[in-house]
C-alpha cells in the first residue's frame, strides 16, 4: 500500500493527477449512465447506447491511463510507440463493449457480474498495452505480486459496477456504479505502475517513431473531450426527450384525448390539492355536476360522429368561459365536473352554472343539422354538508337529479333532505330484482270496452309490486327506478311472458294489451323475445296488443320502425300508447304502420268542462279516422265522457267508469266466459256504476 501511495504522492505530477482525476470521474459517472440505458432499451436502439456506452467508458479508460503516464516522472528519455498506443485505445473500447454487452444480456443472472469483470480485465489490458507502447532509454522491470493485484482489483471493481447497476438497492446505487468504475481505472493503474521499475541504459536507444509527451498531451486531451461532449450531449438529449415523453404521458392520463378536457383523475387530483390548500376561511367550494339531455338521441338518430362533435363543442365553450378558480372536467360519457374555488354566496355558483347551461343550449352546427342539447346541474359546496369529497361529489350527482326531475336547463343546490329520497330510491333499486326472484310482483288488468255496447273487447295488462313492507308500490314509484338502472328490460320480459301465459289460459279469447318500455323497445332482440313468448305460452298472435309511446320512437326513428314491422310480419298488433303527449304525433302517425290510437286520459278528462280538450280529441278522432286507424280514449270516469267520445265517433273507451284495474281474481267469471256480455260491467264495477246511475 505505501508503494502504491508513493508512486501516486511522488512519481506522478500533481496537474496531470488533477486533470486525470476530472477526465476519470465524468467519464465513469456518464459510462454508468449510458449502460443503464442499455439495460433497459431494446433491439436497436439497445445496439446504439451499446456502441455509446462502450466508446465513451474505453476512452475514459484509455485517457485516464495516458494522462497519468504524460506526468509519470523518468529519469531517461521517454515516448509512445504510436500502433501499441492506438491498440491500446481500441482494446479499452472493444472490451468495454463486451462487458457491457454481457452484462445487459439477462435482467437477474450471473452475468451482470461476469460482464463487469471483463470490464475491469480490459482495463488492465489496455493499462499493460499502453505500457508496452511506453518507450524509453532504459529497461521495464515489473514485480508480478502488484501485476497480480492490479488484474484482481480491476475484476472485482469492474463487478461491483455493473452489479449496481443490474442489482439496485437505493437510488443511490447509480453513484456507487460510477464510483466503482473509478476506482477499477484509478486502482489498475497505480498498482501496476507501483510494480513498474525503470532502469536506465545507455545501450537501449528509443525509436525514432514515437509521439512525443506534448503531441500526445493535446491529442488525448482533444480525444477526451470530444468523446466527453458527445456522450453527454447523447445522453441530455435522451433525458430531454424521455422527459417530453413522461410530461405528455401524464397529460395523456389526465387528460380525455376527445374534448382535451381534464379527466376524472386529473379533476380528483385538481379538488383534493385545493381542500388541502390553506386559504381564506371564509371561501368554500362548490362542486356542479351535469350530463348532456337528449344526446343519446342525437348520437342513436345521427351517429356517434355527430356526438363527438356535441361534445367538442359544448367543452371548448365551457373551457372559454371558465375564470380564475374555476376548472371543468369530463369524468364519463356525456357527464362534466365543474369546480370554483372562490365561492362565497349562492350567487357565485347559481351565476357559472347559468352561465355555463346558457353555452350547452346554443345550437351546434355539423354537417348541414343544428344539434341541440341540454342540461341540469346539481351544486354542492365543501365544507358544509359534505365531510369527504367523496361525499361532496356525491351531493353534487343526487342535486342534479333532483334538477332534472324538475325540468330541463335547471339548477338545484344539495339540500340534506335530497339524502332520504335518494336513500329509499336506492333502496327500492337493491330490492326490485330480489322482489322478482321472490314473485312479489303482480298483474293488475283494466278492462277496455265497447263505447256502444260497453262489452268488453281487451284487457289491459298493468303491474303492481306487492313489497313485504311497505304493501303495494305504485309503477309511478318503481318504473322510473327500473327505467334509470336497465332492470326495465328484465322486468319488461316478465311481464310479457306472464301475461301471455294467463291469457292463453282463458275461456273467452279476450285480447291483451302490454305496455312495453322506451328501452324495451331500443332492445334488438324485441321481435325475437315476442316470437319466443308467444310459442312457449301457445297465446296467439292476433289476440296480442303492444303498447308503445312517442317517447321511445324519437330516440331512434329507423330502428323503432324496423322493429314495429317485425312485431307486426307476427301478427301482433302495435298501438300507440298516452297520444298527443309526445314530439311529433301527426308525423309519427304519418310514418308508422299502428293498429291503434290511444287518447291521454289527461285531454279525456276536459273534454265536457274545456274547449281545447274537446278540440283535441275532436281532431284527433278525424284524423284517425282518415287514416283508418281505430281509437281508444282513456280516463273515462263518467257517464258524459263516454256520450261526448260516442258522439264524436270514438269506437273504445278504458277508464274507471267500467272499474279500476284489478288481479286475475277479479276477472275470473270473464275470462272463463261465464258472465254474458251485458252482465260484465255489473260483475267487474258495480259501486263505479250505481254512482253514475245515481
Amino acid at each position: 500500500m505505501l508503494r502504491v501511495l508513493s508512486c501516486i504522492t511522488v512519481e506522478h505530477s500533481l496537474p496531470h493527477l488533477i486533470f486525470a482525476t476530472v477526465i476519470c470521474v465524468l467519464g465513469s459517472m456518464l459510462s454508468m449512465r449510458l449502460f443503464t440505458r442499455v439495460r433497459r432499451s431494446q433491439g436497436l436502439q439497445k445496439t446504439n447506447w451499446l456502441f455509446l456506452s462502450g466508446f465513451v467508458g474505453g476512452s475514459t479508460i484509455w485517457t485516464t491511463h495516458f494522462i497519468a503516464m504524460l506526468g509519470y516522472q523518468t529519469p531517461v528519455a521517454n515516448g509512445y510507440e504510436p500502433t501499441l498506443t492506438l491498440l491500446s485505445l481500441f482494446a479499452a473500447v472493444a472490451t468495454t463493449m463486451i462487458g457491457f454487452a454481457i452484462a445487459s444480456i439477462a435482467q437477474k443472472s450471473a452475468l451482470i457480474e461476469a460482464g463487469g469483470v471483463i470490464v475491469g480485465l480490459g482495463i488492465a489490458v489496455m493499462h499493460y498495452v499502453g505500457i508496452a507502447g511506453y518507450e524509453i532509454e532504459g529497461r521495464l522491470e515489473w514485480q508480478t505480486s502488484y501485476v497480480v493485484a492490479s488484474l484482481v482489483l480491476a475484476g472485482l471493481f469492474g463487478a461491483v459496477a455493473t452489479n449496481r447497476v443490474g442489482r439496485p438497492i437505493t437510488r443511490f446505487c447509480r453513484h456507487g456504479a460510477a464510483l466503482s468504475l473509478i476506482l477499477a481505472i484509478v486502482l489498475t493503474h497505480f498498482t501496476g505502475m507501483a510494480g513498474l521499475t525503470i532502469l536506465p541504459d545507455a545501450t537501449v536507444a528509443a525509436p525514432t517513431e514515437i509521439i512525443s509527451d506534448g503531441i500526445m498531451t493535446g491529442l488525448v486531451s482533444a480525444v477526451m473531450i470530444i468523446i466527453l461532449a458527445l456522450g453527454a450531449s447523447t445522453y441530455i438529449i435522451d433525458m430531454q426527450s424521455t422527459q417530453a415523453a413522461v410530461e405528455r404521458y401524464r397529460h395523456l392520463s389526465l387528460h380525455d384525448p376527445l374534448t382535451n378536457l381534464a379527466n376524472r383523475a386529473a379533476f380528483n387530483e385538481h379538488l383534493s390539492a385545493l381542500v388541502n390548500k390553506p386559504k381564506d376561511m371564509t371561501a368554500n367550494i362548490a362542486v356542479l355536476s351535469f350530463d348532456l339531455d337528449r344526446f343519446k338521441e342525437i348520437n342513436d338518430v345521427h351517429g356517434h360522429a355527430a356526438g363527438d362533435a356535441v361534445l367538442r363543442a359544448v367543452a371548448e365553450r365551457l373551457s372559454k368561459i371558465m375564470q380564475n378558480g374555476q376548472f371543468v372536467a369530463r369524468v364519463g360519457g356525456d357527464e362534466f365536473v365543474a369546480v370554483m374555488c372562490d365561492y362565497f354566496v349562492r350567487s357565485d355558483a347559481k351565476g357559472l352554472a347559468q352561465r355555463m347551461l346558457d353555452e350547452i343550449a346554443r345550437p351546434i352546427e355539423w354537417n348541414g343539422h343544428a344539434l341541440t342539447v341540454g342540461s341540469s346541474i346539481g351544486i354542492s359546496t365543501y365544507p358544509g354538508q359534505a365531510g369527504t369529497l367523496d361525499d361532496l361529489l356525491s351531493q353534487a350527482d343526487i342535486a342534479m337529479y333532483r334538477a332534472k326531475s324538475t325540468a330541463t336547463n335547471s339548477i338545484c343546490f344539495y339540500e340534506p333532505s335530497m339524502d332520504q329520497a335518494a336513500r329509499e330510491r336506492n333502496a327500492l333499486a337493491s330490492e326490485m330484482r330480489e322482489g322478482l326472484a321472490r314473485g312479489e310482483f303482480e298483474l293488475f288488468y283494466q278492462q277496455q270496452n265497447d263505447t256502444v255496447t260497453r262489452d268488453i273487447v281487451g284487457l289491459e295488462v298493468l303491474l303492481r309490486w306487492r313489497h313485504p313492507v311497505r304493501g303495494y308500490i305504485s309503477p309511478v314509484e318503481f318504473i322510473p327506478i327500473a327505467e334509470k338502472t336497465g332492470f326495465i328490460i328484465e322486468l319488461g320480459e316478465w311481464v310479457l311472458r306472464a301475461a301471455c301465459a294467463e291469457a292463453a289460459t282463458w275461456k273467452n279469447p279476450l285480447r291483451i294489451a302490454v305496455n312495453v318500455a322506451p328501452q324495451q323497445l331500443g332492445d334488438n332482440r324485441l321481435p325475437q323475445i315476442v316470437h319466443q313468448v308467444l310459442l312457449e305460452t301457445g297465446l296467439p298472435a292476433a289476440r296480442l296488443e303492444i303498447e308503445i309511446t312517442e317517447s321511445g320512437i324519437i330516440a331512434d326513428h329507423q330502428h323503432a320502425l324496423q322493429a314495429i314491422r317485425r312485431l307486426k310480419a307476427l301478427g301482433v298488433k302495435v298501438a300507440m300508447d298516452d297520444y298527443g303527449t309526445g314530439y311529433s304525433s301527426l308525423s309519427t302517425l304519418q310514418s308508422f304502420p299502428f293498429d291503434k290510437i290511444k287518447i291521454d286520459r289527461a285531454f279525456v278528462d276536459g273534454v265536457v268542462t274545456n274547449k281545447q280538450s274537446a278540440a283535441i280529441v275532436r281532431s284527433t278522432l278525424i284524423l284517425a279516422a282518415s287514416l283508418d286507424i281505430p281509437v281508444l280514449a282513456e280516463g273515462v270516469e263518467n257517464e258524459d265522457h263516454i256520450d261526448f267520445l260516442r258522439r264524436e265517433g270514438c269506437l273504445q273507451v278504458q277508464g274507471f267508469l267500467f272499474g279500476k284495474p284489478g288481479p286475475r281474481s277479479g276477472i275470473e267469471a270473464i275470462v272463463n266466459g261465464e258472465v254474458p256480455a251485458v252482465q260484465q260491467e255489473t260483475v267487474l264495477a258495480p259501486a263505479v256504476k250505481k254512482s253514475a246511475a245515481a
